[in-house]
């Protein structure tokens, strides 16, 4: 039906368009008609308004009144006034006078004509040429449009039911055309839907139609195919269909079998765990005897080469500790058994500890070791301090195992801060051999070194730099190394750690705005301790020569700006330490108190010299807290009391020390007792538990594999015996374990112990532990060895003590004798041993026999001789050219030795 809807609009468009052309054509005759008649009036009724034939003129107007559509006819004077009028009243104003023409003015219902009637229409009737526009009258005519309205409504009506009539035909032409088509449409849609719903069986009809028929073939045919291709479709799901099962069948028996395997990896990670921590406290059980009793063993009365078996043997089994930890942290790593833990630590302390603690190896080397850490570095941290020190000790190592001369320099710096995280980068530079990209490529590969060469001296597993790099990766971090061969190597660590809310100590108040004057002839290491002092709140004046120095606290004191404190970084090549002696008293008579820096290798070299030398005699690197603890007791002196070799404390510790081990359990016992503890010793858990039940101690060394009652039975048993007895207090509990796996540790504490400690144990951590868990205080470890007696003055030493050699030998007249004897026995061969290396020029052979000579004193009475030995070994060391004199020396304190032993005798 829409269809329709234009044609509709058309046909009623034209039909108002013609029907409106007629009825202006119609009113267009009307008034052309009435037009005529008007003008055929004047010639007909000027004569009679001429001559006032009113008579006449009403005849006229009779007969002007019959013809159609005139309704009204007046006949006026010149002034409009009426003469004669036929028909109704006109209608209306009369239109406007014009004496020339005719006018006429129409409304909606007639057509009003207004005519003058002149001189010349007279003569028209009369056949006169002459033209007069003399006015005689007025022809009033009113047409009436009823006439010519009524036709065009009847020709209106007709046109719309013409329109209508035809519309009417054509909508049922266009329904049964329409149905015609609409109908086999429908039926190809219901079909084309039947398709789609999957019915591919459909097929439509004919339509009686050779288009649709054409389309309804085309849709039958795609019907087919689509039909034989479900049916390829369907068979190829049921071949896949069939595939799946199978394949299923055959995913459930391999996962069955991964399953399986699953299982026994799991149970061989834990046999390999357990593996581990048996062999951990298998390994480590005697090698905490052999390391504990080795160094009781040095403490006593020795040849040198037994000191050099045990040396040898000291070395070898640190070595082997070492390889131990390596293989085991490596394998804990790979197992996935590692976990790290989240303490606070100060990163500060954290890298000088580390330095200090490689110090020597890097010192006997002549190595300069330096920290350089950023002001604007952040120091309290979080993580895991115990792993990030392990890395960089091995960085550290690595670095002094290659370098043989020049600085390893370790960095931290901060590259990014927020307010929770900080990205630190920390880096360890050396001067040594560097590395090659063939290096480069397989450094951080298990079993490999940056020297594969059966030469090679660095010795180690080749797992430290693999365990560093998996560590750093654990934790969030990269490492990485730059590297040119002959140059050096600088590795480096990236590094995200949280932040703790902790802020950093301040230095104490007592030293800021004291001036310091600082030496060191290293550039980096002086800048490393300048920044550290100026940390400290110090004014620092740096020099790099001592004379330099002298003079500028001199120079300072002059100007009313003296420098109080003076911090002195030597080394026996520089000055040796008469000099330093001589210094240091020039300084202090100008009110500047010193204190020294030396290579830990050369400690003993200055100790003698220096008055006051526990506080003004610290080893190399720096170490800031260190520094600030001795120049704040330099410029605040304490009081001293009366030293004693027993504990500090008000008494000596009661201590209970458990093992199953005889040999662990009477070294620790000989340990704590050498340092004034009172030890009480249990062979079994259920002894532990008696003796803790027996009597009150201090704390307790627990073992923790024992046969019977273990470790951690025994600890809950001591525990719930003080949780019932109220007057009992904790007893601290310290665990002596071998297991080096990550959850040990979780697994001692759960169990009631305190702490534990990692075997072997020396009597450093053994005092650390007591003093932490008492607060009191075991005498030193090294209280009782006897320091040596430097060569200040060789020449004014005795030659032969007899008091200094029994006190050596503990007393002992005859051991002393024994001793003696064996020195002066050696004494010739020694000489001529060293006169044949002096002459071959053979510096290492000569270095040697110094050396054992040198070793061979230290157990006897004879100053002379034991301070002229240690002068030219450590001349010859350091290749100084005043080593030939102190040979020269040395054979001559020989001679002098020998001789008085011939006059004695």
């Amino acid at each position: 039906m829409l269809t329709l809807l234009p044609s509709c609009l058309l046909a009623l468009v034209l039909g108002s368009y013609f029907t409106w052309q007629q009825l202006a054509e119609m009113h267009g005759n009307l008034v052309g008609r009435g037009q005529l008649i008007v003008q055929q009036l004047a010639p007909l009724a000027a004569p009679a308004l001429a001559q006032n034939y009113h008579n006449r003129l009403q005849r006229i107007a009779n007969r002007v009144l019959d013809q159609t559509d005139i309704r009204a006819v007046s006949f006026l004077d010149s002034e409009l006034g009426t003469i004669v009028h036929a028909g109704p009243s006109l209608n209306g104003p009369l239109p406007p006078q014009d004496p020339t023409q005719l006018t006429m003015v129409r409304d909606n219902s007639a057509t009003h004509l207004l005519m003058p009637v002149l001189g010349y229409h007279q003569n028209l009737a009369s056949g006169s040429n002459d033209r007069d526009d003399h006015l005689l009258g007025w022809i009033a005519l009113e047409i009436s449009h009823h006439n010519a309205l009524l036709q065009g409504y009847r020709n209106l009506l007709a046109s719309l039911l013409l329109i209508l009539s035809v519309l009417l035909v054509s909508a049922f032409l266009a329904l049964r055309v329409g149905r015609s088509i609409s109908d086999p449409l429908r039926r190809i849609q219901q079909g084309v839907s039947q398709l789609r719903d999957g019915h591919l069986e459909t097929r439509l009809p004919s339509l009686r139609s050779h288009e649709l028929d054409e389309l309804a073939a085309g849709i039958n045919r795609m019907a087919e195919v689509m039909q034989h291709a479900q049916e390829e479709m369907q068979n190829s799901i049921d071949q896949a269909t069939e595939d799946v099962r199978q394949n299923l069948e055959t995913i459930e028996i391999q996962n069955i079998e991964l399953d399986m395997a699953r299982r026994e990896a799991l149970e061989a990670s834990r046999i390999k765990s357990e593996f581990l921590a048996n062999m951990s406290h298998e390994i480590r059980t005697p090698l905490n005897g052999i390391i504990g009793f080795t160094n009781l063993l040095q403490k006593c009365e020795l040849t040198p080469r037994q000191h050099d078996y045990l040396n040898t043997i000291q070395k070898s089994a640190d070595s082997l500790l070492d390889i131990i930890n390596e293989i085991l942290d490596f394998s804990k790593i790979e197992a996935g058994k590692l976990v790290l833990e989240h303490t606070p630590f100060n990163l500060r302390e954290l890298i000088q500890d580390t330095l200090t603690i490689l110090a020597p190896a890097a010192h006997a080397k002549h190595l300069e070791l330096v920290s350089l850490i950023y002001r604007d570095t952040p120091l309290a941290l979080n993580g895991d301090p115990q792993r990030l020190r392990q890395v960089l000790t091995n960085l550290i190592s690595n670095a002094i195992k290659f370098t043989n001369e020049g600085t390893i320099a370790v960095r931290a710096m901060v590259e990014d801060i927020g307010e929770e995280f900080a990205q630190l980068r920390i880096s360890v530079h050396d001067t040594g051999i560097g590395l090659s990209q063939e290096d480069l490529n397989a450094l951080f590969q298990a079993f490999s070194q940056a020297d594969n060469s059966l030469t090679r001296q660095a010795g180690g597993t080749g797992l430290g730099l693999v365990i560093s790099k998996r560590l750093i990766e654990q934790m969030g971090g990269e490492i990485g190394v730059n590297s040119v061969p002959g140059e050096g190597s600088e590795f480096w660590i990236r590094l995200s750690l949280p932040l703790d809310d902790h802020s950093e100590d301040e230095p104490p108040t007592a030293l800021h705005g004291h001036r310091v004057a600082l030496l060191e002839q290293h550039e980096l290491a002086r800048q490393s301790i300048q920044h550290q002092l100026e940390d400290c709140g110090l004014e620092v004046q740096p020099f790099a020569e001592l004379d330099s120095l002298l003079a500028g606290v001199a120079a300072a004191r002059q100007e009313e700006r003296p420098v109080g404190l003076a911090v002195l970084g030597v080394t026996s090549r520089d000055t040796s330490a008469e000099e330093l002696a001589q210094r240091i008293a020039d300084l202090e008579r100008l009110g500047c108190k010193c204190l020294v820096l030396c290579p830990t290798t050369e400690q003993m070299f200055y100790q003698e010299v220096l008055p006051e030398a526990q506080i003004q005699l610290q080893s190399k690197p720096a170490h800031r807290d260190k520094l600030q603890a001795a120049l704040g007791e330099l410029l605040t002196p304490q009081p001293t009391g009366s030293q004693t070799l027993g504990p500090l404390g008000n008494r000596a510790p009661r201590l209970l020390c458990v093992d199953d081990n005889p040999a662990n359990l009477l070294l620790v016992q000989t340990l704590l007792g050498d340092m004034g503890a009172a030890v009480t010793v249990a062979d079994s858990g259920q002894a532990a538990v008696e003796a803790a039940q027996r009597e009150r101690f201090d704390l307790i060394f627990m073992d923790v594999q024992m046969p019977g009652m273990d470790g951690r039975q025994a600890t809950r048993a001591i525990r719930q015996w003080e949780a019932g007895q109220p007057e009992q207090r904790h007893t601290p509990i310290i665990a002596l374990t071998a297991h080096a796996l990550a959850n040990e540790r979780r697994a001692l504490l759960q169990s009631g112990m305190d702490d534990y400690m990692t075997k072997p144990i020396n009597e450093r951590q053994l005092a650390q532990v007591v003093h932490k868990w008492t607060r009191l205080h075991l005498r030193s470890p090294g209280a009782q060895q006897v320091h040596e007696v430097q060569p200040a003055s060789i020449g004014h030493l005795s030659v032969l003590d007899s008091e200094e050699g029994l006190r050596l030998a503990a007393g002992k007249p005859d051991l002393a004798a024994d001793m003696l004897s064996m020195l002066l026995a050696s004494l010739d061969a020694d000489r001529q041993a060293i006169h044949q290396a002096r002459r071959d020029g053979d510096r290492a052979a000569l270095i040697e026999r110094v050396h054992r000579l040198h070793g061979a004193t230290r157990y006897c009475g004879v100053p002379q001789l034991r301070a002229a030995c240690q002068h030219s070994e450590t001349l010859l060391k350091q290749h100084a050219p005043a080593a030939d004199t102190a040979l020269d020396e040395l054979d001559a304190a020989i001679l002098r030795l020998a001789g008085e032993a011939k006059f004695g005798a």
